[in-house]
């Protein structure tokens, strides 16, 4: 991928998820976070990775309604970014934060020496902050020493270059010698 692709890629993801925050009222769409667009070669089409928080029925209504919604951020994009064409737009649910709580949740059982696999899915789409207790064998939590603040004034800049007229060492030596 090109710098150019990545440029144009981060900023589509920047402008995509502007304007769904501030411009679409639609009440189909839920809390939303466009995660990643990635353009194609020839910037005719862009994928949009969304990530959606809510139930698997709420996840499901907010891609509908953001596929509805894709023409009309299009066509706002067009007045916001210069570019010969905008790319058409497909949304597609990243699914990376459910994968991560999975993984959270299967490290929260092992921890509690349960078998994981016994334990049903979360029906969450982001894990509960749980606090952690602790365990025979845990290093001792460490302060960590603040850097002393630096003491007395800052130092005065030194100056590069001189006024006009101004005499100087070099100009002096040079006047003297004519």
């Amino acid at each position: 991928m090109s710098q150019r692709t990545e440029r144009i890629d981060e900023l589509l993801r920047q402008e995509i998820g502007r304007a769904l925050e501030r411009e679409l009222a639609d009440p189909g769409i839920g809390f939303v976070t466009v995660t990643d667009v990635e353009t194609s070669a020839d910037l005719a089409h862009a994928r949009v990775w969304v990530s959606v928080i809510g139930s698997e029925e709420q996840r499901r209504e907010t891609l509908a309604a953001l596929r509805r919604a894709m023409p009309y951020v299009r066509h706002s994009l067009n007045s916001k970014i210069r570019l010969r064409r905008i790319p058409e737009l497909d949304v597609r649910l990243d699914d990376s934060v459910e994968r991560g709580t999975r993984v959270l949740h299967l490290l929260n059982e092992l921890e509690a020496g349960r078998d994981p696999d016994a334990a049903a899915a979360p029906l969450e789409s982001l894990p509960t902050p749980v606090p952690r207790l602790p365990h025979e064998g845990d290093a001792p939590d460490l302060e960590v020493p603040r850097p002393p603040s630096p003491g007395g004034r800052p130092r005065p800049r030194k100056r590069t270059g001189s006024k006009p007229g101004a005499k100087t060492a070099r100009g002096s030596a040079r006047r003297s010698s004519r």
